[in-house]
């Protein structure tokens, strides 16, 4: 009687046990909820799944039953809609804080937002006092309120998606030039040269020490990798680099930088100004044809809010072929014209803002490229026309609405002379004695240019400011975080 009463328990036990065994198995087996990005579950990739969102809030609306949320993460411009139980409200789940939502993505009922997720938790992942935060749930920030908050502007709807577009925009050029045989190069953020020789240059020195030079020579942040460039050319039929240059410009005007990015190429094997409008212009199109493509809704925000009536003018640019012009042209039509300028329009003057985007009203607000410069006006390396009786070089400059000059380029002076006889008289031949190297041995024709990559976000944009385009500005008299 009482082996079989032991029996009995014996067999409870393991029963028990193998039961405590499957729960455990079950529950380590149960599929965790798979994590997604915002732009992900407004695809509706997982719809019917349990998922996990994180981001931060947007907008709060408790009801009596009902809780609904606006989450995003900066994967997409739209948000993620959360509906939950009231009983899931937080005192700290408040507009800008960050959360952690985990639930089922279903089919909305809501036609503006085909999916929403139907949350089982929200965890509050970090708070925000939305009293103090300078953005307000129901206000549209101007750019020059945001350019207050440089380490803040990220978290609103206009600057997250000048970022996605500047994002897509980086890539798509670096598309561009790897589909069409360009050979990427990384130039140095510092040296001993002077590229543009206009001594607006950033000298670099060890914090503490001034009684050497670290170096052994003076030596600058770039303000431009083109020489380095060249050096390449005699390797490498097609290069380019894109990085940051910066310009020691004492200004504050709404066109410059101390710091900014530029995209520059170079072309071998060519005597041929024609060569280079050509890489320019298709690299312009290409580029912006895939951001509008890429970031419809990004780019809709700025042409609807930010610079109303913009998307005309560069669905014009993208229509029409850029018009081309000589400098000698471009004077003369300035001065055909009624406008007063306030700069002289002789022959030999530098074309100012005002005159570059004349020139583009002129051209039916197309960009336009004006070439052949006043050889006087371009720096050493530019190749002389040797025409006359205006002795004229071989460079180009792509002037664009609203901005002026997006483009600078030229062939670049492959005869030895001529290019040693520029260089003493700029007293500068024993400084570039290297550059004259590469005329020496197995030189080639080539040519290259420069683009300003703020400049270029300006254009397609309709943005006035160029601090607006650009994650963190740097200019005369400011240099926050």
């Amino acid at each position: 009687m009482l082996q079989a009463a032991a029996n009995v328990c014996v067999l409870a036990a393991n029963v028990s046990v193998s039961r405590r065994i499957l729960i455990s198995i079950r529950h380590y087996c149960k599929k965790a909820p798979k994590r997604l990005r915002v732009s992900e579950a407004l695809s509706g990739a997982e719809v019917g799944a349990d998922i996990r969102v994180q981001g931060w809030v947007r907008s709060v609306r408790p009801q009596k039953e009902n809780l609904f949320l606006h989450v995003s993460d900066g994967s997409s411009l739209q948000p993620l809609q959360v509906v939950a139980s009231s009983e899931l409200n937080d005192r700290l789940l408040t507009f800008g804080s960050a959360v952690e939502v985990t639930g089922s993505l279903n089919k909305s009922p809501n036609p503006k937002q085909p999916f929403e997720l139907q949350a089982d938790q929200i965890h509050v992942v970090g708070g925000c006092n939305p009293l103090d935060f300078p953005f307000k749930i129901k206000e549209r920030h101007g750019l020059d309120y945001l350019r207050q908050f440089p380490h803040l502007r990220c978290r609103t709807n206009t600057f997250s998606s000048l970022l996605r577009i500047r994002s897509e925009a980086a890539a798509a050029i670096q598309s561009y030039f790897k589909e069409n045989g360009f050979v990427q190069i990384h130039t140095p953020v510092i040296t001993s040269n002077d590229c543009e020789g206009a001594g607006e240059l950033f000298q670099v020195e060890p914090s503490g020490q001034t009684k050497e030079n670290f170096f052994s020579v003076p030596a600058f942040l770039t303000v431009s990798g083109q020489l380095h460039l060249e050096v390449m050319s005699g390797a490498f039929s097609r290069v380019y680099a894109f990085g940051p240059t910066f310009r020691a410009e004492n200004s504050q005007s709404r066109r410059h930088l101390a710091e900014f990015y530029m995209v520059e190429a170079e072309v071998s094997f060519t005597r041929s100004i024609e060569d280079l409008t050509t890489v320019m212009e298709d690299m312009f199109r290409s580029a912006t044809e895939h951001v509008l493509a890429s970031c419809a809704e990004d780019v809709a925000l700025f042409h609807k809010h930010v610079t109303p009536g913009h998307k005309d003018n560069v669905d014009a640019m993208l229509k029409r072929k850029f018009s081309v012009m000589t400098y000698g042209e471009a004077v003369d039509i300035l001065n055909r014209s009624s406008q007063k300028f306030v700069f002289p329009t002789e022959w030999g003057c530098d074309l100012q803002t005002e005159h570059e985007k004349f020139l583009v009203k002129h051209c039916g607000n197309v960009p336009v490229f004006v070439t052949d410069y006043p050889y006087d006006l371009k720096p050493f390396y530019a190749r002389d026309n040797r025409d006359h009786p205006n002795r004229t070089a071989a460079a180009v400059d792509l002037l664009v609405p609203g901005v002026g000059e997006l483009c600078g380029g030229s062939l670049r002076e492959e005869r030895p002379d001529l290019l040693s006889a520029r260089l003493a008289q700029a007293g500068l031949e024993d400084t570039y004695d290297w550059y004259l190297d590469l005329r020496r041995f197995g030189s080639v024709p080539h040519g290259g240019f420069g683009m300003g990559f703020e400049r270029y976000l300006q254009c397609i944009l309709g943005v006035d400011n160029i601090k607006d385009v650009i994650p963190f500005p740097r200019f005369s008299h400011s240099c926050l975080l």
